[in-house]
């Protein structure tokens, strides 16, 4: 036998075993996995002694930028693929508000054709809802294989491309106001019919209206005042509300980027209820608090905001006791100029998809996660519940071999400098970290390996199992 590729000797890591074996790949899948040698030679051969051999990390939220009309200059799917490769990522979930932003099938395959030729890793597409915009195209999106559909509760539309308006003032023009709650409701019965999730961006855009205009006045510009102007109450409130939706018309709700710590307990009752609730969060709520904002400036603000000490403890423990189903980046880049702004004129967002594997692996160090753990939550929960497993996010013999090869030992101070993003900016710049991904393995063949990418783009677009 002429394996392609044979990592050997690693201590192989699954949510259920960590065991000593090597791993044989032919034709992109994992042929064979065995405690001992098998016969023949190898194209390839990695010796992975002393390393850990994970399932490659799904990141099912992903901000790109990139469309035939995008955001260019802030960030592009060749990048942002790089970025993750290099942070042991092998499968993006990229979001759908890019530009042109993905409502139908023809953007969805405008997108797909757009970021393909870029795309160092595999990827899926979520879909865009704009509520009776664009209510009678999610049938065919769903057949078209998107991942699930996204919804950003309390934000506006631009009339002409359906972009999101991210700051509504009453009176703009040319610009749907945010989503009434009859739109909403039918919006969640549309896509039960799919039996897909609907993943929402919750915050109450009424009380952060409210409350910003009475912050901004005060004229105080400190985090702290940016913490009032969008309290832990806008975030539950509209996940209450998604969750009454969700248990009367039988829709699958994913909560996106849980900041609200309480949050893990309205997620954690419905499920218990018996309901199809799920929710996520992300590294700069597990790793960041609001001490750091000093620090870190403009650098830390993302919607919803990182939050205090409190909220962070009940994150992680919703996320060790599988109430939150996995952590993902909510890569969302924004250029230098735009970010080194004042806290409140700077936008949302950080660069964060090549730190979440960083940051997930420095808490397996400090004892927040175990490593068999680190592999439910980054890659093979994100498979199931967008039902791409056990193709994706999983070691199992047959699947495509997706593979991420852990250091734990080398300590050493993160510097944004040597970040893939275009944009090199990060609120971990100078965290003392310790351990990393060594190598990342795409199909069988090596895409990344010690902090720097491997070979030219050869990813390809995915879709749910039927």
């Amino acid at each position: 036998m002429l394996w392609d590729h044979v990592i050997k000797n690693g201590t192989v890591v699954t949510p259920a075993e960590t065991f000593k074996a090597n791993i044989y790949i032919k034709d992109e899948k994992i042929a064979a996995i065995s405690h001992a040698e098998l016969p023949g030679e190898a194209k390839v051969v990695t010796d992975a002694a002393g390393k850990y051999v994970l399932p490659g990390f799904i990141d099912t939220h992903v901000h790109s930028r990139d469309g035939f009309s995008g955001a260019h200059y802030k960030e592009d799917f060749f990048h942002s693929s790089m970025a993750g490769a290099v942070g042991g990522v092998t499968t993006i979930y990229e979001m759908p508000n890019c530009n042109p932003a993905v409502y139908n099938v023809e953007k969805l395959n405008e997108l797909v054709e757009c970021i393909t030729p870029k795309a160092h890793v595999d990827f899926a597409a979520w879909a865009l809802c704009l509520g009776d915009l664009n209510m009678k195209e999610l049938p065919a999106l769903n057949e078209a294989g998107v991942i699930g559909f996204k919804f950003f509760w309390g934000y506006a539309i631009d009339c002409k491309c359906y972009q999101l308006i991210y700051n509504y003032v009453e009176g703009m023009e040319n610009v749907i106001p945010p989503l009434d709650q009859g739109q909403i409701f039918r919006m969640f019965r549309e896509i039960a019919k799919t039996g897909k999730q609907v993943a929402i961006h919750a915050e109450n855009f009424d009380i952060i209206r409210v409350l910003t205009d009475e912050v901004k006045k005060s004229g105080d510009k400190s985090y702290e005042a940016m913490l009032r102007s969008r309290p832990v109450v806008s975030e539950l409130t509209t996940i209450e509300t998604a969750i009454s939706f969700a248990k009367e018309l039988g829709t699958k709700l994913h909560i996106l980027h849980l900041a609200a710590g309480d949050g893990v307990e309205l997620i954690r009752r419905a499920q218990k209820e018996g309901y199809a609730v799920t929710g996520e969060t992300c590294p700069h709520y597990l790793a960041l608090t609001d001490k750091d904002a000093e620090r870190c400036g403009p650098m830390i603000k993302g919607y919803p905001p990182v939050r205090r000490q409190y909220d962070q403890d009940l994150l992680w423990a919703g996320l060790n006791d599988g109430t939150l189903s996995h952590v993902c980046s909510d890569h969302a880049p924004h250029s230098t100029e735009e970010k080194k702004q004042d806290l409140w004129n700077a936008p949302a967002g950080m660069a964060t998809i090549e730190t979440m594997g960083l940051i997930m692996i420095n808490a397996v160090n400090e004892g927040k996660i175990t490593i068999n753990k680190l592999a439910e939550v980054l890659s093979e929960n994100p498979a199931k519940m967008y039902n791409t497993y056990p193709n994706k996010g999983s070691l199992e013999v047959g699947t495509d071999a997706d593979i991420v090869i852990i250091d734990l030992e080398p300590e050493y101070t993160f510097d944004q400098a040597t970040m893939h993003s275009r944009t090199k900016l990060s609120p971990f710049h100078g965290f003392k970290m310790k351990g990393r991904p060594c190598m990342t393995i795409l199909r069988g063949r090596i895409i990344a390996k010690d902090g720097e990418i491997v070979g030219a783009p050869g990813g390809k677009f995915i879709r749910p199992n039927k």
